[in-house]
């Protein structure tokens, strides 16, 4: 086979600085599109852009010096051609932002999911941009000199590169200034500094946070109240990826939630915001006593959770996962993995969520006491959302047909997520009647809430996973739905003002608490999405 090798020999420098300027060329179209929006080209910002470019390619050559030795230098300018390649197909086609976080979510997505973001384009991206100029890297004839001379000239070229970032940020201390205080966002997609820097946080958060040695236990004094008679049974929904304002519960304009829209009673909290931008932060934070501003996701993995309290007071709990997995959350308590077509009798082109509702009555009835049904969805995840619903439910057209969603207008891609939405809405709908039929037996309730929201192209955005502190509403806005049955013990004047009061994911654990009227040093009376009456 004829293979065509480089002739011409290159020093290591100039191979770092060739790779350098590649990356730089070509894995940072969104980083200049954000930062062309932020400083429009005229007059200074013209300069100011170059020598940010300068910069970036500086800091680039600099930290790319200093990991590659002889041995190292062609699979370090490898992987960061790779690196590069990946970040930028995803920054590119759907405003991702590569973070610790996004890390994480990457590391925990099974292979259904993982699948969904294969596609034709960036498969040519890793060919053009990684697979290639990798080859040609591979084979090109390097310099090697003495190890002494190498040092000297790595040293010199690393000097040259702090002189030039430095060069490049004193005439334009003033747009740095405005650049780093008030353009967080343009900075999280320079490519591929900002992957390393999130590599390197995931790496030593993943090596110095040691589990310890026992789980830590919570709530173990928990008991149901003294004199309570009623049984109770909650069916708690986690959704997934569902924005509330593609609800018509909340005013959409689309007709998304027909059954539900005709469900006496059902409470429609106007104003809640989610722990995270992603499963992997917001699932496990739902479940957590600390609340978004104490959750650490390290901690809450050797932390006992709400489930585990309620379990320590003889509640039965069970959850039910059509979803990738349970984060951790659901590891000492009743788990059946729904994602598998050996227990989930509704499967076509994947496993529906109404699977779930099929041998749930089953369940309850052979289960005695309390009990507590999880039911994690497969919701609205991103970006296939033709595959989230069956076609009976694909209402509004057209769709988009691929999870490549470039290939698709904006119109579609919506069109498709309000269909995963309706779908939702129905199976919402068969929860509630499933509780209707228990209301002789049990005080009942459903609670839906989702995990966190969806962008859907505002501002070249797409699905989710946003740094918090920058995520748009679209992916911190959820719904939570509150519906009940005839008997209970619910204060009916605290659920309808505490729905239209701002709420959070921090109120679920509380308000588990008080439908179980759970006596612990754990209750805080007057918390929670309603309170109990007596409690």
């Amino acid at each position: 086979m004829l293979m065509i090798k480089p002739k011409i020999q290159a020093s290591p420098n100039l191979l770092i600085i060739s790779v350098v300027l590649f990356i730089v060329a070509t894995g940072n179209w969104r980083f200049y599109r954000e930062l062309i929006t932020a400083f429009p080209l005229h007059g200074l910002n013209i300069a100011f852009v170059l020598s940010l470019s300068v910069f970036m390619g500086a800091l680039c050559i600099l930290l790319l010096s200093i990991v590659s030795n002889r041995y190292l230098l062609k699979p370090v300018l490898i992987l960061g051609l790779f690196t590069a390649a990946v970040c930028g197909y995803f920054s590119d086609t759907f405003g991702t932002v590569i973070d610790a976080t996004m890390l994480t979510n990457a590391a925990e997505t099974d292979r259904a999911e993982a699948s969904d973001l294969l596609s034709v384009g960036l498969v040519l991206r890793l060919l053009l941009l990684g697979v290639l100029p990798a080859w040609l890297v591979w084979h090109w004839p390097v310099k090697r000199r003495a190890w002494q001379d190498e040092l000297f000239s790595r040293l010199k070229m690393m000097g040259l590169a702090f002189v030039a970032m430095i060069a490049s940020v004193l005439p334009f201390s003033a747009h740095y200034s405005s650049f780093i205080r008030e353009h967080k966002m343009v900075r999280y997609y320079a490519n591929p500094v900002f992957p390393i820097y999130s590599s390197i946080r995931f790496l030593v958060g993943a090596t110095t946070n040691k589990p310890p040695e026992s789980l830590k236990r919570i709530g173990l004094d928990a008991k149901l109240q003294a004199g309570d008679m009623h049984r109770e049974l909650m069916i708690l929904v986690i959704g997934e990826t569902a924005r509330a304002d593609h609800f018509s519960l909340y005013g959409y304009s689309k007709a998304t939630n027909p059954e539900l829209s005709k469900v006496k009673d059902l409470v429609v909290y106007r104003n809640v915001s989610s722990c995270g931008t992603s499963t992997a932060i917001s699932v496990p934070c739902i479940f957590s006593q600390s609340g978004q501003s104490g959750f650490k996701r390290e901690v809450s993995q050797h932390t006992e959770n709400v489930l585990d309290v309620l379990k320590h007071a003889g509640i039965s709990v069970f959850w039910l996962d059509n979803n990738s997995s349970s984060k951790g959350v659901a590891d000492r308590v009743n788990y059946i993995d729904f994602k598998n077509p050996d227990n989930n009798p509704h499967c076509d082109a994947e496993c529906r969520d109404t699977g779930m509702l099929a041998g749930l009555q089953k369940l309850i009835d052979g289960t005695p006491g309390d009990i507590l049904i999880v039911l994690h969805q497969m919701g609205s995840h991103g970006p296939a959302y033709f595959k989230r619903y069956p076609k009976d439910y694909e209402r509004f057209k057209p769709a988009c047909q691929s999870a490549m969603l470039s290939e698709c207008e904006d119109e579609q891609i919506i069109n498709a997520y309000d269909n995963t939405i309706l779908y939702t809405d129905h199976f919402l709908a068969e929860t509630i009647r499933l509780l209707k039929v228990n209301e002789s037996r049990f005080e009942t309730m459903m609670l839906y809430v989702s995990d966190h929201g969806e962008s859907l192209g505002e501002n070249g955005v797409y699905l989710h996973g946003a740094p918090y502190m920058m995520a748009p509403d679209a992916q911190t806005r959820v719904p939570l739905l509150i519906w009940q049955g005839a008997f209970n013990d619910i204060d009916e004047s605290s659920l309808a003002a505490r729905s239209q009061q701002p709420q959070s994911h921090d109120a679920v654990f509380q308000s588990l608490l008080n439908f179980y009227e759970i006596d612990s040093t754990l209750t805080r009376k007057n918390e929670g999405l309603f309170a109990v009456s007596g409690h």
